[in-house]
């Protein structure tokens, strides 16, 4: 996929998303895309990754957290394994997630931190090959 007609945001955003979520799956995200998609793909691209995830003010590590907690705020199980894999990716360790899970038991629920830590001992156990 060429990336030279792109807006730089949306190529901050690629290499934002490419380092955090892995290239193999953007790359297969966007080859997956179709007429009704690839719109929304370039979407999140340019806007979530490019003029969020790239700012500045933020590393991706800290990112990573806050998205383990929103993501199992908004009960998105899809998204939060994605981004478990993204998050151990920055450097979030096993106990720091352990720990951002059980603080959403107190905001979000116990039904939220019970289906998230069933989906971090899914990633968790596919990281050990198990």
């Amino acid at each position: 996929m060429s990336h030279d007609d792109r807006s730089e945001t949306w190529k901050k955003g690629y290499a934002a998303r490419a380092k955090v979520l892995g290239e193999a799956y953007v790359e297969k995200a966007y080859r997956d895309a179709d007429d009704l998609t690839r719109d929304l793909q370039d979407y999140l691209t340019e806007h979530a990754w490019g003029a969020s995830w790239a700012r500045p003010g933020l590393d991706f590590r800290t990112r990573s957290m806050l998205n383990l907690a929103m993501i199992t705020a908004l009960n998105r199980p899809h998204e939060l394994e994605i981004h478990l894999r993204g998050a151990l990716r920055n450097g979030v360790t096993r106990d720091e997630i352990k720990e951002i899970l059980l603080q959403t038991a107190v905001y979000c629920g116990a039904p939220a931190a019970l289906d998230s830590f069933r989906i971090a001992r899914k990633v968790f156990a596919e990281q050990d090959g198990a």
